[in-house]
């Protein structure tokens, strides 16, 4: 038989909601041709890879050394934590060293691992939502239970929401800036009043809740605005994150750990992190792009076209009369249902796929109310959807 949670999991009403979605845009693309369906479900980064990726990729595959393929340490190759502690080093302003830096598969498998690291049975993760809807899978996977709390009307974060939720059960907090689905990125104010804030409950508590940093967006920002960092404000603090996003290397899976040095556990949260990828079955990312990104992790990247598709789509959105919170980095936009629908955002998006438009429901996302629009698509999707989305407010 099934396991009861994966069948419980395949059943709920959000259960790979945005595939489903991608998957029955593939089938509308057939029957009404690309360019009269209008598809944005789905995340994937649909700028090229600049030009330093593709020649460290040539020139990596060209290598023919002994062993070139074999394992490495289960935390990745040296030259690679070297070249990621640098990174980390320079967003968050202090000295970060290899040491304090576990190569993952991707962020999802960092998230992983920091989750078997670090929680016990009936341990809670606290997320603000709405939130990126692999994370009850993530914290579920190892024992612990999501607790979601209401951000601001502008999606920052509500500290007096967090402070309600935060008890002996706590291990850690999880954010993510830029935010998936709504784009917000939360202020360093609103960092180091968070970081007060959980200094302020570890006083009087056995333990001090970490605070995970899901950052894959980071470097995709709008209108001057910049990801605030964690680590000289906070020691507890851990970075998970990818080049899926930053260097539209998706498919390659390839992401990293950072623990700030300044932790009382970091070391044994390291060694936690490094088992945990083994024990997982990960055993170790990706011998070929660890290699890669050890040599092109700087790359200069062009975000101005999905800031025009952003702003192209707010004015479709504008046009169509709906509502929006406007982004500050990634490339979605989380969109407000129209008051006739009384916030049902699934039956929204089923009656938007009447006129061909396919996007994310914000229940998926915790945000109930909202749907997701994911803009890193062709703009001519975008420019063509506006009559589209027009129609599909003003009928019902």
């Amino acid at each position: 038989m099934i396991a009861a949670k994966i069948k419980e999991t395949l059943e709920s009403p959000s259960a790979g909601v945005i595939r489903k979605m991608f998957e029955e845009g593939a089938v509308l693309k057939k029957k009404y041709g690309e360019d009269n369906v209008f598809d944005f479900s789905i995340g994937n980064p649909d700028l090229d890879p600049p030009k330093e990726v593709l020649d460290a990729i040539k020139k990596v595959a060209e290598d023919q050394s002994h062993m070139c393929h074999g394992y490495m340490p289960n935390a990745g190759y040296l030259e690679t934590r070297n070249q990621m502690a640098r990174k980390t080093s320079q967003e968050q302003g202090l000295d970060v060293k290899a040491e304090n830096v576990v190569i993952t598969v991707g962020a999802a498998g960092a998230l992983n691992c920091v989750m078997k690291t670090l929680l016990n049975p009936g341990d809670e993760v606290i997320v603000p939502c709405p939130y990126f809807t692999e994370y009850d899978n993530y914290i579920h996977n190892h024992g612990g239970e999501i607790k979601r709390v209401k951000t601001k009307e502008d999606c920052s974060l509500d500290l007096e929401e967090i402070k309600n939720a935060l008890n002996e059960k706590t291990a850690a907090i999880l954010i993510n800036s830029p935010n998936n689905p709504s784009g917000k990125i939360y202020s360093e104010e609103e960092i180091k009043n968070l970081s007060d804030l959980l200094y302020e409950f570890g006083k009087n508590n056995s333990r001090l809740p970490y605070l995970i940093l899901d950052e894959p967006y980071r470097a995709i920002t709008y209108d001057g605005k910049k990801v605030a960092p964690a680590f000289k404000h906070y020691e507890n603090a851990v970075v998970v994150t990818s080049f899926a996003k930053n260097l539209s290397v998706p498919g390659e899976r390839i992401g990293y750990i950072a623990v700030n040095p300044a932790s009382k556990d970091a070391s044994v949260f390291i060694a936690g992190a490094i088992l945990a990828n083994r024990i997982l079955g990960f055993v170790n990312a990706p011998a070929f792009f660890q290699k890669v990104i050890a040599a092109s992790w700087d790359a200069k990247c062009d975000y101005s076209l999905y800031e025009k598709r952003r702003n192209e789509i707010m004015e479709i959105m504008d046009y169509a009369g709906l509502k929006y919170i406007r982004p500050e980095g990634a490339f979605y936009l989380f969109v407000k249902v129209p008051d006739e629908w009384n916030g049902d955002d699934l039956a929204f998006t089923n009656h938007l796929k009447k006129f061909n438009i396919l996007c994310a429901p914000g229940s998926g996302f915790g945000g109930k109310g909202y749907f997701r629009i994911s803009y890193c698509v062709a703009e001519k999707t975008i420019l063509n959807s506006k009559e589209a989305f027009y129609k599909a407010v003003h009928t019902k």
